[in-house]
């Protein structure tokens, strides 16, 4: 199991790519820290990761609240005494031509997907640092590359998290601490329930393997950058999309 002892946080694991990474870490053997602004479903991970005998613990973290995140790393260092990846998935899309998007729906999107992920890295990077270890992933997406109709908010956040593992490291890699991007394509989750079949229809068209990815697909690519068999990958962007931007 390539995780076996690694202490990861996962949040937004609630559901969808969430909840697959936290199923997926578990599998190979790592401590897992679920976390969700919804903490009825983060508990149903929890209990789906000990179900298969993995080891997991729940918290309710609102990306948002700076107070809500030291608790819960608090409750990590506390129970597991380190904390060797942190997986910055949560997100939220509030979709809208940009002439019709209004400010609250810019700044709460901006709010969970960009600060939410500066957030929850300020509040480990220290502990990572004096470990001398540890893996940041962020959740970008294809359109934090190639930008979307009606999503001026969200692409500006997953453009964002990109600029921020660059960034990272560069400046982080010499202290043990490695950063990369996943950029999902069109994947099978409760974000894609309010799309019509025909809408749906069209996404898998587009996509030269003829369908939707599945969020283990997603989750199994974290699970291989938060190992030691991507010792060297530090700074990267990968695109798991099936090929939909060829």
């Amino acid at each position: 199991m390539r995780l076996t002892g690694k202490v990861s946080i996962i949040t937004g694991a609630g559901q969808g790519i969430g909840r697959a990474t936290a199923l997926k870490f578990a599998t190979e053997g790592a401590k897992v820290a679920v976390c969700d602004i919804n903490l009825e479903s983060v508990k149903e991970t929890m209990q789906e990761v000990e179900a298969e005998g993995g080891e997991a613990a729940a918290f309710r973290v609102d990306v948002t609240d700076k107070e809500s995140i030291a608790r819960m790393v608090e409750g990590v260092m506390a129970k597991w005494g380190r904390i060797d990846t942190l997986v910055n998935n949560a997100g939220i899309v509030q979709d809208a031509q940009f002439k019709k998007m209004t400010d609250e729906q810019f700044e709460r999107v901006i709010d969970v997907n960009l600060k939410g992920v500066y957030n929850c890295t300020k509040a480990v990077v220290d502990i990572m640092l004096e470990q001398n270890s540890g893996v940041i992933l962020n959740a970008s997406s294809i359109v934090g590359l190639y930008g979307n109709f009606g999503q001026t908010n969200y692409a500006a956040t997953k453009f964002g998290v990109i600029g921020m593992v660059k960034t990272w490291a560069r400046e982080l890699g010499r202290k043990g601490i490695r950063a990369n991007a996943i950029c999902p394509g069109f994947i099978e989750t409760p974000i894609l329930a309010h799309i019509p079949d025909k809408v749906i229809k069209m996404m898998e068209e587009k996509v030269p393997m003829g369908r939707l990815g599945k969020p283990e697909e997603i989750a199994n690519t974290y699970a291989w950058l938060a190992s030691d068999e991507a010792s060297y990958i530090n700074g990267a962007v990968i695109e798991v999309s099936g090929g939909c931007t060829i």
